[in-house]
């Protein structure tokens, strides 16, 4: 894959000039270790996602009649996913697993999963991102099988915007699932939000406070161009600064000292407040942004994707995939399925170029590339 120029986003590393270099393909690339690129940067996290299938219909995501799912004998099987993240963790370097959809929860499958990557060695850690509507039900099953903990979407605790937004009055299983997560002991649990345009900045403060209440994480995304329907628009979007400004009117927001590193999110101390962390001791409260449109965090990206049809893909936006499943059924080794998989992250571009004047959407939409 030849490098291309972009508008480099913000944190860029440039790599290689493609005049002094060969990055078309993969001269210089380590055949051992973790995975990296001609930019410098190593690939650890992994997002699996285990089907496109969702019980709720975001608007910022499919329209109200969903979607064509995947024919059931496209997606990987549980053998076929274990075995790939298998690769991912003992000859590839990946040491973070995060299960996304779609809806995961809807794969009947999903503990087996879990018991099978915590018999990994090295074991990952791993993670479920979810809407949350089955969570009271499958939270204690699922932190028994060895799940570390858990990403809950939630956008609004307006129940009128919430059955605008999701198409579902299904608010209260959300927050009873938050609950039962966290008396699961998948702590730190998160909540992931992203504003609706019409009314999200005021949805922003009171998410804020139940989040501080109950000791849960928030993480506020900026809404990024990936909806079914491709009619995302930038004028309508809620950016990282204007959430930052709201939560400050109510908030005392300090920087966070700690490195970033790879995290998506910046994040802000919330002075005066306090919630338990991963080991139960108490740690000052925070809350995070994800300008993923305004202040792109592409220059530290450090995951690679998998989708429920086994595509691999270097990045939300990419306009290319790697056919891992194609391989793993027609009999390729593992040796061959990894050679495959670090070639491809070789050639990872440099950002998403939301930004650039050249940007195209992806054809796939969210549910069916992974959260």
């Amino acid at each position: 894959m030849t490098a291309i120029a972009l508008g480099m986003p913000t944190g860029i590393r440039r790599g290689p000039d493609p005049d002094d270099a060969d990055v078309s393909g993969t001269s210089g690339m380590p055949t051992s270790g973790p995975m990296v690129d001609t930019f410098g940067r190593t690939t650890r996290d992994l997002r699996v996602s285990l089907t496109d299938r969702c019980n709720l219909r975001c608007t910022y995501c499919m329209p109200a009649e969903g979607l064509d799912w995947l024919p059931r004998s496209d997606v990987l099987d549980t053998a076929e996913l274990v075995r790939l993240i298998g690769i991912a963790v003992g000859d590839l370097g990946v040491t973070a697993i995060r299960f996304t959809g779609g809806e995961p929860l809807l794969r009947k499958d999903l503990p087996e999963i879990i018991e099978a990557v915590a018999r990994l060695d090295p074991r990952p850690e791993m993670a479920v991102t979810t809407n949350g509507l089955g969570l009271r039900r499958h939270a204690s099953r699922l932190a028994a099988a060895g799940l570390d903990r858990v990403n809950v979407s939630l956008d609004t605790l307006d129940r009128d915007r919430f059955a605008a937004i999701t198409r579902r009055d299904r608010l209260d299983d959300v927050l009873d699932g938050l609950a039962a997560a966290r008396e699961a002991g998948l702590s730190p649990v998160k909540i992931n939000a992203v504003l609706s345009p019409d009314g999200g900045l005021d949805d922003a403060p009171a998410l804020l406070r139940m989040c501080l209440d109950n000791g849960y994480a928030l993480r506020i995304i900026e809404q990024m161009p990936l909806d079914a329907g491709h009619t995302w628009s930038r004028s309508d979007m809620i950016t990282a600064d204007m959430v930052h400004e709201r939560l400050s009117r109510e908030f005392d927001l300090d920087a966070d000292p700690r490195p970033r590193g790879s995290a998506p999110a910046e994040t802000w101390v919330v002075r005066g407040h306090r919630m338990p962390g991963r080991d139960g001791a108490m740690v000052d409260a925070r809350v995070g942004i994800i300008a993923s449109v305004t202040r792109p965090f592409c220059g530290d990206c450090d995951r690679t994707r998998l989708t429920a049809d086994g595509a691999l893909r270097t990045c939300l936006f990419s306009t290319t995939e790697t056919d891992l499943r194609g391989l793993v059924r027609g009999g390729a080794d593992d040796a061959e399925i990894a050679m495959a998989w670090r070639r491809a992250t070789w050639g990872k571009l440099p950002g998403h170029a939301i930004n650039d004047p050249s940007f195209l959407q992806p054809t796939r939409p969210m549910s069916a590339i992974g959260g």
